[in-house]
């Protein structure tokens, strides 16, 4: 098993490596990678998104809805807790606890998800399924959180916020929402729901964008770290024992409550217990927030997760 999960997360540590090789080589300027921010977020990821989510039957959405309640609840709950420590306990700024937040909250389903959960349980059109329903939720429920931050805190640094957040509210969502990362996903949804069926013309025209998604990200996300010095530290320690153990056992004890058993509970289990995505990162280069804690934890956890998927793995086998 520990063999499957290293041929899962090869792909991720070469292409990261080589974005990262690529910044300190000069060979990109890992400075200014704005460009290339531009194309993964408003390209890139929300064509690999929408068409994950328009293809997954509105009935087979509805069948896992208690999947959907579990990886929800157990990001919600991560968020909340994690974004209150880094501001009343490590005294972070807004922007740096939105995105160190989204990094621990959001698991990596777009790279790990299908290679982890296929080994398992095999590589079925339920697991594929499973996946697509977990990164819809992910992008459609979980990102719109940090994206409502950032937003807020660029209306506040350029003197355009008027009266508190909660009246702001309106306005936020509706600059959110206005970003392809979270339409694309959330259009795909909508159609499925109406049952209207994208023609395979479309979907060809945009697959070649949504392959180069997870890739794409993920030699962005070396460049950033090249430009970076990764420090340890308790915020640090804290999100990625968090992510790695704390998160999968929140996930575990809403199996319990909600009395679910079999691929559905290893499923639910599993998908949270991913390491850290690399949406938090991404989002935050997109607007200029730089947060050495976030970026130290989505290395941390993606190299111990070798250890610890194991283990829920095991645990998870007699379900």
């Amino acid at each position: 098993m520990t063999y499957i999960i290293l041929h899962a997360l090869a792909p991720i540590f070469v292409i990261m490596l080589l974005g990262f090789l690529a910044g300190k080589a000069k060979m990109v300027d890992n400075k200014n990678v704005a460009l290339l921010n531009i194309f993964v977020m408003d390209f890139a990821l929300p064509a690999a998104l929408f068409s994950a989510t328009v293809q997954t039957p509105w009935s087979g959405i509805v069948e896992q809805m208690p999947l959907v309640v579990v990886l929800t609840l157990a990001m919600w709950i991560t968020y909340a807790v994690i974004y209150f420590l880094c501001i009343k306990v490590f005294h972070k700024s807004a922007q740096d606890a939105a995105v160190l937040t989204l990094t621990v909250a959001l698991p990596n389903y777009a790279a790990l998800g299908l290679p982890i959960l296929g080994s398992v349980l095999g590589e079925t059109g339920g697991t594929s399924l499973s996946v697509a329903v977990s990164i819809a939720c992910g992008s459609v429920l979980m990102t719109p959180f940090c994206l409502l931050i950032l937003e807020r805190e660029k209306a506040r640094a350029a003197g355009t916020a008027q009266g508190s957040s909660l009246a702001m509210l309106p306005v936020l969502m509706w600059r959110s929402v206005k970003k392809p990362i979270v339409w694309g996903p959330l259009l795909g949804v909508v159609l499925s729901a109406l049952g209207i069926h994208m023609p395979d013309l479309v979907l060809t025209a945009i697959k070649p964008l949504g392959l180069s998604a997870t890739a794409t990200a993920l030699f962005l996300t070396g460049l950033i770290l090249s430009a970076r010095q990764l420090k340890l530290n308790g915020a640090v320690a804290l999100s990625s024992v968090t992510k790695l153990l704390i998160q999968p056992a929140i996930a575990w004890g809403l199996v319990l409550v909600m009395g679910l058993h079999g691929t559905l509970a290893i499923t639910a289990i599993l998908m949270v217990a991913l390491s850290a995505g690399f949406f938090g990162v991404v989002f935050g280069n997109r607007f200029g927030v730089q947060s050495p804690d976030a970026e130290a934890t989505l290395l941390i956890s993606s190299v111990l997760c070798i250890v610890t998927l194991p283990l829920f793995i095991s645990l998870t086998a007699g379900m």
